[in-house]
């Protein structure tokens, strides 16, 4: 025997039951923690693949300034043999032009990784928290975060 009554499998929308004030707060406190955690995991995410893919921005920047007369002027050996003020100026100006398509391509792996991972399809409505029988977003998709359910390998994007 199903536990989902017949009007539900008949696809009928039945008016919701709303929960009790401590039920409501219960679940309200469990759903923003869970959006929370799944608001850092994104936030993780996002600055791992920028620092990765700005590292040789950030580099070159460092150099630049850390060699330059008149910004640090380093005692390094390598800034007295091999980097004068004129050398330390083009790497600052290098690592400046090479930022913006960093940018870019950080934030377009970064789009990508999140829509294969379907990572904010994690976040849960308010409304779970205040009627009953309202399901989990990732329990329709098919598992946590609709990660279990195959993805559509004809849709092709490029970015």
């Amino acid at each position: 025997a199903s536990l989902v009554p017949a009007a539900q499998r008949a696809g009928i929308l039945l008016p919701r039951e709303p929960r009790s004030t401590w039920c409501c707060w219960a679940w309200a406190l469990a759903i923003v923690t869970m959006n929370f955690l799944v608001f850092f995991i994104n936030l993780l995410l996002l600055l791992v693949i920028f620092t990765v893919v700005l590292l040789p921005t950030i580099v070159v920047v460092y150099f630049g300034f850390q060699c330059h007369s008149r910004v640090l002027h380093s005692t390094a050996r390598y800034c007295k043999t091999v980097l004068d003020d004129n050398s330390s100026s083009a790497l600052i100006i290098l690592g400046f032009v090479i930022m913006s398509p960093l940018i870019v391509v950080a934030m377009a792996t970064y789009c990508s990784l999140a829509r294969r991972l379907r990572l904010f399809m994690c976040f849960q409505p308010w409304s779970r928290a205040v009627y009953k029988g309202v399901k989990w977003r990732w329990y329709e998709e098919g598992g946590l975060c609709g990660c279990a359910r195959g993805w559509n390998t004809q849709v092709k994007a490029w970015v």
